[in-house]
Order: structure tokens, then C-alpha cells, then sequence
């Protein structure tokens, strides 16, 4: 069986893609995270976003259509599990100092 779609890229993932290599170019030396933080900026200060939305809908509109085919050839089907309905083991607690004297003592107690 096929793997799921991955979800699509937003508006300005899709701008960014596009324009990280120029913010590079303007900005050498800039770090990974930096790029991003300019990104940002950039994509805020930006009048005419609608040629990366209109991008944004067509990739989700394509996406939509890729799920429903997965979904259609069996994939996303429960295996026998409910969503969020995973067993956790508690881990065990410390005990504070006063308690594990506690039971020390109710300990020796007992074995008088």
C-alpha cells in the first residue's frame, strides 16, 4: 500500500522555497534560522501574496484529491486502535526523602 500524502506546503513555505537562496545571496554568512527570521520579515512586508495562494490552494486541492484515492485503496484504515487512545506507562515517582524515611521506619516496625 502507498504511503500517505504528505500535507502541502502553506503560502509563504512555498515563497520561501523560492526566494531562500536570494536571502542567502543578500545576506552572506547568514545562519539557517537567520534566513528564516528574514523570510519572515520579508513575507510580512509583501503587498501581492496571491500568486503563492493561489500555489496554496492548488497544492491542497491536489492533496485532497491523493487522500481521498489513498483512503479509497485502504490506507488510513484503524488497525484495532482508536485515535489518542495509546496506553503510557507512568513512570515510576521519586520519593522524597521524609517519605522513603517513613516507610523505613513503618518497615522495622513491622519486623519487631
Amino acid at each position: 500500500m502507498a504511503e500517505k500524502p504528505k500535507r502541502p506546503l502553506s503560502a509563504y513555505m512555498l515563497w520561501l522555497n523560492d526566494n531562500r537562496e536570494q536571502i542567502k545571496r543578500d545576506n552572506p554568512g547568514i545562519k539557517v534560522t537567520e534566513v528564516a527570521k528574514r523570510g519572515g520579515e520579508l513575507w510580512r512586508a509583501l503587498k501581492d501574496k496571491s500568486k503563492w495562494e493561489a500555489k496554496a490552494v492548488e497544492a491542497k486541492d491536489k492533496y485532497t484529491k491523493l487522500v481521498k484515492e489513498y483512503e479509497a485503496n485502504g490506507g488510513g484504515k484503524d488497525s484495532g486502535k482508536k485515535r489518542g487512545s495509546k496506553q503510557t506507562r507512568k513512570a515510576p515517582t521519586k520519593k522524597s526523602k521524609k517519605q522513603a524515611d517513613s516507610e523505613d521506619d513503618d518497615e522495622e516496625e513491622e519486623s519487631d
